[in-house]
């Protein structure tokens, strides 16, 4: 495409943008300088980051010019950290944050508004995040903005999404492994990403690495991630514009050659891998900011990283230099009497949704469309009495997914990631349906990849999360396939995640979007090749702290369970949904429809294993939350049916984690009656549960049964052994749990020891048989509910 660059006109928008940002940081009242700045004009506390933010603004501007002139659907994703105060910038000048806030108009008064509220109480963060129109990336989460931005990409065949990464950002190893995304990116069904490496050479005090190596490795590198890239760079602003003009028009015309050729095909270019462009812009950090400060150089140093000019108040050659600063943009030639941008400024920007503000893609929750999910009882197990059958729940899972997989082939928005763990997580009855996404090489021994595929796999946990979060941000659906051991890698990712899901809830313009579901499979209890290594539930703790709004975690103890669990996550939106579940072949249970009532009320009695039978109160309460507790649990019970028959027991299963806390402190929490009715003020309680069991007592801690609760859990005792002598290992297995029962009922001591020394004994042979067959106890092994 030929274009008329306007140079005048981008670079009158680009000083408009650097002018508000610079008032963002600074001014607290004259906001269009109509008299001198005095320290009253000053915030007392000067917060946000300036280094990044003309870099920011020049993307921004060309990013416009050339969105107005080819009609572009696209999206931004703004990398580099603390970049708030540009975004911002560009969002008041497009209008689009009138939109969102009526209350601050494009004029003097609405200019002083968004000043004064950047980084100030009551306002808004200094970085990039949900109240920033335009945005699907928390600013301050430095290494995943390539992989939400390929995220975005997937499956949205006319949306551009151009990525800022920093230079800082681009040292993280989340971000090296992002740029492996291409090889993923389907040109027939896919949209297309343009990176934007942003070179200002510093992080916050020190040189970044990708800006001090020599030119020629820098293009080495990104040629062999596979990308083609263009190289801009400068200070000069009347060079670097028509520059930056050109580098953008020519990656835009390669994208839509590479499209067009793919799609008239039907694959990609020749059959082998798209090389797609991206460009390196290379210029100073903190660029039109002060040259000097004090005598030291500030621009395009370090020094210009956050605020320039500190002591603005009490330093009267600081307040003077501000003003000339600001006064360097010429604002009386970009902005009207009433403070209204002039129509040079405007002249590049698009209309309407167009906007990158406005792009509904960065509002996912208005392109999103409800799942077509199937009926459950199509893909149930049967369970005419519990415990006499056994099923793998992820497999069972897995068909039910494959279906929803199906169902979406036409409009392909829902996809399932992990770390090259589908298969081997039992859900590979997907493959049935499509292919593993594969843009390289293959041969004849692979199987199941496929160009247009839907399921994605990376050996990269975080690139996986980032892909999901940029799908499900952009309106679409899926589901996180891992092994629970892992999960923690994502701590800080789900983290900021939750943050955006609480803080876009509190927002009106926002729409819901679909929730990210986990499937943690391959649990610490069954473990039995990799060992210690692969055995951590700690990322439910970790997700259990953050806001109770956003979270649930699920622990379903069996197939059908598995399903209605799945089934209600997939249908939630706003949500960050945790489910556990087994790999392994479990008992069943419940049957559906006794499942679909548990998981809606999330803990119950289940009367027909315990021996209260609900007119009496029980003597002890056995209860249990994941699968293998639950198994130790029931065969536990067993035992003291047939060796206590007089003892009234009940047992108690818990689905949904959360209802163990308080009603008030989260909205699936229990009532202190509901609780009291379920676990009872005065009985000893043991609780089996599937991760730490200082959780348990945490949740529960405010409960006034609380003394009688007795938790046993993982206690880090692992290794690679059998499935039940990790749980012997750690004091979660039957006969440790009937001890518990002996030493806590009232009574029992006495008239019960033999039965704990039996129990005790059991134990020990358990010992001894399994270093000598290798294999466990056959009445551990075979052992089913026959009660």
């Amino acid at each position: 495409m030929t274009t008329t660059y306007r140079i005048a006109e981008l670079d009158a928008h680009w000083r408009a943008a650097n002018y508000l940002a610079v008032g963002q940081i600074y001014l607290l009242d004259n906001p269009l300088l109509t008299e001198p700045l005095r320290p009253e004009h000053i915030k007392p506390r000067l917060l946000g980051h300036w280094g990044t933010s003309p870099g920011l603004n020049f993307v921004h501007t060309h990013l416009n010019r050339v969105i107005k002139e080819r009609s572009l659907d696209a999206l931004c994703v703004w990398g580099p950290g603390h970049g708030g105060p540009a975004v911002l910038a560009n969002s008041w000048l497009e209008g689009t944050y009138t939109e969102a806030y009526p209350d601050i108009g494009r004029d003097t008064d609405g200019m002083g508004k968004l000043f004064r509220q950047f980084s100030f109480p009551g306002g808004v963060p200094s970085h990039v995040a949900p109240q920033t129109p335009g945005s699907i990336h928390e600013g301050g989460e430095l290494g995943y903005s390539l992989a939400h931005a390929y995220g975005a990409a997937f499956d949205h065949p006319g949306l551009l999404v151009a990525c800022v990464i920093g230079d800082g950002e681009a040292e993280t190893g989340p971000l090296a492994a992002s740029w492996h995304s291409n090889k993923f990116l389907d040109p027939v069904h896919d949209g297309a990403v343009l990176p934007v490496l942003h070179l200002n050479g510093y992080k916050i005090a020190n040189p970044t690495l990708l800006s001090r190596i020599p030119e020629q490795e820098l293009d080495a590198l990104l040629r062999g991630y596979g990308y083609e890239p263009l190289h801009v760079g400068g200070s000069d602003p009347a060079l670097v514009h028509p520059a930056m003009a050109r580098a953008v028009d020519e990656a835009l015309d390669r994208i839509h050659a590479v499209q067009q050729q793919a799609r008239a095909a039907g694959t990609d270019p020749g059959g082998g891998r798209a090389r797609w462009p991206m460009i390196v812009l290379r210029t100073p950090k903190g660029w039109t900011g002060p040259a000097t400060v004090d005598g030291l150089p500030v621009e395009g140093t370090w020094r210009a990283h956050q605020v320039p000019l500190a002591g603005v108040r009490e330093n009267p050659e600081h307040l003077r230099q501000l003003e000339s600063w600001m006064r360097s943009y010429r604002p009386e030639e970009l902005f009207g009497a009433e403070g209204r941008p002039v129509s040079s400024v405007m002249a590049c920007v698009p209309e309407g949704e167009r906007r990158l503000g406005a792009s509904p893609y960065a509002n996912g929750g208005r392109l999103r469309r409800s799942l077509p999910l199937p009926g459950l009882d199509a893909w149930a197990v049967p369970v005419e009495k519990p415990g006499s059958t056994r099923h793998e729940p992820t497999r069972v899972l897995g068909r039910y997914l494959a279906q929803v997989m199906r169902a979406t082939a036409g409009r392909r928005d829902f996809r399932v990631v992990g770390p090259d763990e589908t298969a081997s997580n039992h859900l590979d009855d997907l493959y049935d349906v499509t292919g593993k996404a594969w843009q390289g090489m293959t041969e004849p021994t692979d199987q199941n990849l496929s160009r247009d595929g839907r399921v994605m796999e990376i050996l990269s946990e975080h690139v996986c999360q980032g892909w999901l979060e940029g799908y499900l941000l952009t309106g679409r659906h899926g589901l996180f396939s891992t092994y629970e051991a892992f999960a923690p890698i994502l701590a800080s990712m789900v983290s900021q995640h939750i943050k955006w899901l609480k803080s876009a809830g509190e927002l009106s313009w926002r729409a819901p979007v679909a929730s990210l579901n986990y499937l943690l499979t391959s649990h610490v209890w069954r473990q039995d090749s990799n060992g210690f290594s692969h055995q951590d539930p700690g990322f439910v703790d970790h997700v259990l702290n953050k806001s109770p709004g956003v979270v649930r975690v699920y622990l379903p103890p069996d197939a059908n369970t598995l399903l209605a669990v799945a089934d209600h996550a997939l249908r939630s939106r706003d949500r960050v949904n945790v489910i556990v579940a087994g790999k392994q072949p479990c008992h069943d249970w419940l049957a559906m429809d006794e499942a679909r009532t548990h998981v809606a009320r999330g803990a119950g009695i289940w009367a027909w294993a315990g021996t209260d039978h609900g007119t009496r109160t029980p003597d002890v309460v056995l209860a249990c939350a994941g699968d293998v507790p639950t198994l130790e649990v029931l065969a536990a019970a067993a035992l003291l049916r047939r060796h206590l028959p007089e003892l009234a027991v009940r047992v108690v299963n818990v689905v949904d984690i959360a209802r163990l806390m308080p009603q008030e402190e989260h909205p699936h929490g229990m009532t202190d009656t509901e609780y009291d009715a379920l676990f009872t003020t005065d009985r000893p309680v043991v609780f089996a549960y599937h991760g730490y069991p200082w959780l348990i007592h945490r949740l529960a801690y405010r409960r006034t049964g609380h003394p009688n609760l007795h938790v046993r859990g993982y206690k880090e005792s692992g290794t690679t052994t059998t499935p039940f002598d990790m749980v012997v290992r750690n004091d979660l297995d039957r006969y440790r749990l009937v001890m518990d029962v002996v030493d806590r009922v009232p009574g029992l001591a006495d008239r019960a020891a033999a039965l704990r020394q039996s129990v005790s004994d059991q134990r020990i042979r358990h010992h001894d048989w399994i270093r000598l067959h290798g294999t466990d106890l056959p009445e551990v092994a075979d052992w089913t509910w026959t009660c």
